[in-house]
């Protein structure tokens, strides 16, 4: 007697219904609030009796002064991110590869993966305290041991750029390496038994198979991070910046926190955010199919 198809996976569907449901509830319901975007939202009134005024949003959103700033801050901001997050994760893998006792191997592990856990309204205060111009231990050791001005790092727009792309390394480096160790661990051993008899070393055999090996992953982490270039990262921007950096620190997503959310302006942030959901698509799209060109990547 034969079973039908959809007998046999009932177990997995099970499984599977759980993540399918939250994901509706939380990812696919709310998109009705997009309409937003398109009226002038009245809590009072709800979606239903607002007013439809078309595409006046993002007609202002592209009129407003400080537009082109916030993209391009953005931009920077998210562009170095995702240059770090890739270069630094690859180097401290291929460094981490090259230990040979597992115990030491998988405590330096640990260790580095902690931070990822670590909120950044825990590390932003963190870093406050030991970035403060006055009083603040970085300072203290540039002035009292290299004999150096203090630097006001949260203070000045640059400074504040490099603390922020800095302190993000430190804490997601170590999460994002374990992509990279997968790539490793796929690598054919005979290959370096090989290269091994011919009498390379391990810096050429390094150069010679590791790498290679580790391209392909590469470019399809770098390409998929494209998506995501318009988040400069809310979470540690909010709980770092201050007025003093607005010009170079603010990004699109705390600026509509301000002016959208604790200003009302609830159809602006939608509307935003509308922009940025296509966008990001948009890209997407385009990152996977050079994903596939450059590394034979494909979903489907």
């Amino acid at each position: 007697m034969k079973v039908s198809k959809w007998k046999k996976t009932i177990i997995l569907d099970i499984m599977l219904a759980p993540a399918l449901i939250l994901t509706l509830i939380f990812s696919y319901i709310p998109m009705a609030g997009l309409v937003m975007a398109f009226q002038n939202y009245k809590p009072a009134l709800g979606m239903t009796g607002s007013q439809w005024i078309g595409l006046d949003h993002f007609e202002f959103l592209f009129s407003i002064p400080e537009n082109i700033q916030l993209i391009w801050n953005t931009l920077i901001i998210a562009g170095m991110k995702m240059a770090a997050n890739l270069i630094v994760p690859f180097i401290f893998a291929l460094l981490l590869n090259e230990i040979r006792r597992i115990f030491f191997r998988r405590m330096v592990q640990t260790i580095v993966y902690m931070p990822h856990f670590l909120s950044w309204v825990l590390v932003g205060g963190i870093l406050i305290d030991l970035l403060a111009q006055n009083g603040g231990l970085v300072n203290q050791t540039l002035t009292s041991v290299f004999g150096m001005k203090p630097i006001f790092f949260m203070g000045d727009g640059d400074w504040f750029r490099f603390v922020v792309v800095v302190s993000d390394v430190w804490k997601e480096f170590g999460f994002n390496t374990i992509v990279f160790l997968a790539a490793l661990a796929g690598i054919n051993p005979s290959l370096y038994e090989a290269a091994e008899a011919d009498g390379a070393g391990r810096w050429q055999q390094t150069w010679a198979i590791t790498m290679p090996s580790m391209l392909p992953i590469t470019i399809v982490v770098g390409t998929l991070a494209l998506g995501s270039i318009l988040n400069g990262g809310f979470d540690q921007i909010f709980n770092l910046y201050n007025a003093l950096v607005f010009d170079k620190g603010d990004i699109i997503d705390t600026f509509v926190y301000r002016y959208g959310i604790i200003g009302g302006k609830f159809s602006f942030s939608t509307a935003v955010g509308l922009f940025k959901s296509i966008v990001s698509l948009v890209l997407i799209v385009m990152a996977y199919r050079m994903a596939y060109k450059l590394a034979n990547y494909r979903i489907f």
